[in-house]
């Protein structure tokens, strides 16, 4: 076997034979992660409910998971930087969320009806987010950015919405368009209007702008995230997206800013405070929701109330319906318990602080092949081609060795049993310590 590589060392790159040493070792380690997940891939589709779950040769079944730590079905321990799609900030199965919980599932997990735990954590995110004058829950990020897309259009009157090459926003088909490089090819079959959608570059205001433009007559708003999660951890410039905004407002179009990804991760409330912008609407996701099913979007009071199907004509209004389990009591009560010990914990200035570290210190790490972005407690590592010497847009992402990335990744999890999903950004919580940035630095420094 030795021989073998050696022989076709011509015609392979190294990190492919290091890959293929580590889905031996990986399969020796998960049998029973194998024999669960050929049951799975014979009931779903690709073996997975979400299509970013699938990483070769097959991932691993959890059974269980607490604090920043994942088991399999075969009692390996990861610990995880995915944290469930980064909306675990306190870790997995934190103590005062699971309290409330268990107490409110005694009163029962749904009703279906207006409750007092909706209200308690609207007092909570109201407070914290100034224009969430209004809110109206749902149980998903892509269904808040769809609601959002779809009451832009009905306050203005227009049809066409402005995103970000390779912004994400969920799998709404008003959005599904630029997502991955390439990005002038269609996302998916089954999707219309695409002429509806039209992209523009992240931080480059001057060719935004002449998009924007372009389409001011008919363009309802606009729909950015101020860090790019999916498209590559970036963040946005304050001023790219001031400028954004001053041509929205001119425009009577709609500013919207989807904070799912970044509401309640870096502070108390949404990043957009911070930059002095003011959105017409937010949504939000992930961290409201304290691990269980959410969606919200909120937004000024005279934005919000085209959604009232009460004295309005049907032209006149935006149908924004929730669905059966908006609201839940469940849900409603861990976005409750998360917030509230957010507000009274000193969360932030740790894990903010690790993030720094891990940024810093895997860079030195690297020693120049690669790039650390981010913001606060989000980073992700990209290996550089064609010359980028920084990452500030995802053409740029589009242009490293995200396969190298994925085999880091995977590198990771075999030898060191540290989680990132294949390829995607890592999450720090509150179960994190300095001590695991220290160990996860030190297992990146032997992949070369």
């Amino acid at each position: 076997m030795r021989y073998l590589l050696i022989v076709k060392i011509a015609e392979v790159s190294i990190t492919d034979i290091i890959l293929e040493d580590h889905v031996s070792i990986y399969k020796k380690k998960t049998p029973s992660s194998a024999k669960m997940f050929a049951r799975s891939a014979r009931l779903h589709v690709n073996g997975v409910s979400h299509n970013i779950r699938f990483y070769e040769p097959y991932p691993f079944v959890v059974k269980k998971s607490a604090g920043k730590n994942l088991t399999d079905v075969d009692d390996n321990k990861y610990t995880d930087y995915w944290m469930g799609h980064w909306s675990l900030i306190l870790g997995h199965a934190p103590k005062a969320v699971k309290d409330l919980l268990k107490k409110q599932i005694e009163k029962s997990w749904m009703y279906g009806t207006v409750n007092e735990q909706t209200i308690k954590l609207s007092e909570i995110i109201s407070k914290a987010v100034p224009v969430a004058e209004k809110i109206r829950y749902v149980t998903s990020g892509t269904e808040a950015t769809m609601y959002a897309v779809r009451l832009a259009r009905a306050v203005t009157e227009r049809k066409i919405i402005a995103k970000i090459d390779g912004g994400w926003h969920g799998y709404t088909s008003d959005l599904l368009k630029s997502v991955n490089w390439p990005f002038s090819e269609s996302e998916s079959s089954g999707v219309i209007n695409e002429e509806q959608i039209v992209s523009i570059p992240y931080n480059n205001l001057q060719e935004s702008l002449d998009v924007l433009q372009k389409h001011s007559k008919d363009l309802a708003g606009v729909i950015i995230e101020p860090v790019l999660g999916g498209g590559g951890c970036i963040p946005a410039d304050a001023e790219y997206l001031k400028g954004i905004q001053e041509f929205c407002k001119k425009n009577n179009s709609l500013f919207i800013l989807d904070e799912i990804v970044t509401g309640f991760r870096f502070r108390f409330g949404c990043l957009y405070t911070t930059m002095k912008l003011d959105p017409d609407i937010v949504t939000l996701g992930k961290i409201v929701g304290g691990g269980m099913a959410i969606g919200v979007m909120c937004g000024k009071k005279e934005i919000m109330e085209f959604a009232d199907t009460t004295g309005k004509k049907k032209s006149k209004r935006a149908y924004v319906g929730g669905g059966t389990f908006s609201a839940n009591p469940m849900s409603m009560t861990a976005g409750f318990a998360t917030l509230s010990e957010l507000k009274t914990k000193s969360v932030y200035s740790k894990i903010n602080s690790l993030g720094e570290i891990a940024r810093k210190e895997l860079t030195k790490a690297f020693d120049g092949k690669a790039i650390v972005t981010g913001k606060g407690s989000l980073f992700m590592t990209h290996f550089p081609k064609y010359g980028i010497t920084e990452i500030k847009n995802s053409t740029d992402v589009a242009r490293c060795d995200t396969k190298m990335l994925t085999q880091y990744h995977f590198k990771m999890i075999v030898d060191e049993g540290i989680f990132f999903l294949p390829g995607k950004l890592g999450a720090i919580s509150n179960a994190h310590s300095k001590e695991d940035i220290v160990k996860m630095v030190k297992a990146s420094e032997n992949f070369q």
